[in-house]
């Protein structure tokens, strides 16, 4: 009886420490960008772009997301017009998002159309991957309506 007990003890004790873990739910492409404190820059300009709503949405998107220090290296005149031109700021974050969900191992060196309109190029080499001249960072975070990854540069579409 004794060893019974020895042995089902670790199990109950496992079976404890699993129960009160909290269980992820899947959360969409906006919200994935929400609870990651390395985005909160672009938390708060997809908010203030009016782009949640549509990050939220159906999709699937792939985001290339620049991180905190991807915007702090924007020179700050620029991150200025931004917050002031809020049509300007919502064409360079759609800037970022391509319509269709695309894993790192799926992305094959050109162009890609991107939801502003224009395409951004990219590449592949190894596990390496860039959009433009910017690098990804994480790759795969995946999100209920797409998947997201954080790279090192703020990417400007061409002028028209």
């Amino acid at each position: 009886m004794n060893r019974r007990i020895l042995i089902a003890a670790p199990l109950l004790a496992l079976l404890a420490a699993c129960a009160t873990q909290p269980v992820s739910t899947p959360v969409s492409v906006a919200e994935t960008i929400a609870h990651d404190p390395n985005l909160s820059t672009l938390n708060g300009l997809v908010a203030k772009a009016g782009l949640s709503e549509t990050l939220k949405a159906a999709g699937p998107y792939t985001v290339f997301a620049p991180t905190n220090d991807a915007f702090k290296a924007v020179p700050a005149k620029t991150m200025d017009e931004l917050g002031r031109d809020p049509v300007k700021l919502k064409a360079v974050l759609s800037y970022h998002v391509v319509a269709g969900k695309m894993m790192a191992a799926e992305v094959k060196n050109g162009p890609a159309k991107t939801t502003e309109g224009a395409n951004v190029a990219l590449g592949k080499a190894g596990d390496f991957v860039t959009v433009e001249d910017a690098m990804v960072q994480q790759p795969d975070i995946v999100a209920t309506n797409g998947v997201v990854h954080t790279v090192d540069r703020v990417l400007m579409p061409p002028r028209r």
